[in-house]
């Protein structure tokens, strides 16, 4: 009978422990995630070009040739080009190369950016935003300052006012012409961002004011820059108080 027993005994660890093959299960670990695209460097037009002139298609356009270094992890690029006078934007996706032609109105300041894109990842990079001016007028040798670019409080955006009533804009100026001695003047109202403004907030030196405001109360703003010869306009952007 102990035969027997020893007998089934081994019979049954043999089936349990007997390896069918596997080499500890489970399933293979999960590929690793896509890497996202990096930011191109961008090349021409040049930074704060002063007169691009591009290649004349008539008396108001001319062709403009963008071009950038490839990214890395990139298939595809998306060029967003944005006239600094109308904020009207020029897009041209998809772009399989790194350089492309588009035609633009003469004379206007113009910012230009690259988004980059993968196949493998909804995550996209961005460039630097560069600015140049397209030439205009024939023998033109002095260009306004680049329009300013509103930084606070953002467009539609639902601001607190400070214990003393007040919101701080804040802007950013820039002229290719010239580094410094730039001046600004905010216009704010209630109506469009075009009532004449006060003389508190006109000739200033600085790229940020705090205005007094009302409560619950929309306002539109702008800014002006000015070289002292040259004035150029930014958008208007609005804001809510609480």
């Amino acid at each position: 009978m102990k035969k027997y027993i020893f007998l089934f005994l081994t019979l049954f660890i043999a089936s349990c422990g007997g390896g069918g093959g596997d080499d500890g299960g489970g399933s293979p670990p999960p590929p690793p995630p896509p890497t996202p695209p990096s930011a191109a460097t961008l090349t021409a037009p040049s930074n704060n070009k002063v007169c691009e002139t591009g290649t004349s298609i008539s008396d108001t356009q001319s062709n403009v040739d963008f071009s950038w270094s490839a990214s890395a992890n990139t298939n595809t690029y998306d060029l967003k080009i944005t006239n600094l006078n109308t904020n009207q934007i020029t897009n041209k996706t998809g772009l399989t190369t790194t350089n492309t032609t588009v035609a633009l109105a003469k004379g206007n300041p113009y910012s230009w950016q690259i988004t980059s894109k993968s196949s493998q990842t909804t995550q996209t990079a961005n460039s630097a935003t560069w600015k140049f001016y397209l030439a205009g007028a024939t023998g033109q040798t002095s260009y306004a300052p680049f329009p300013a670019d509103l930084k606070t409080p953002a467009s539609g955006a639902t601001v607190s006012r400070t214990s003393e009533g007040k919101v701080k804009l804040t802007w950013e100026g820039s002229d290719p012409d010239t580094s410094s001695g730039l001046k600004f003047t905010v216009y704010i109202d209630k109506t469009d961002g075009k009532q004449n403004p006060t003389s508190e907030l006109s000739n200033l030196e600085s790229n940020e004011v705090e205005v007094a405001v009302d409560a619950a109360t929309i306002y539109y703003w702008r800014v002006m820059t000015s070289d002292g010869l040259n004035k150029s306009y930014s958008i208007v952007y609005s804001f809510k108080t609480e």
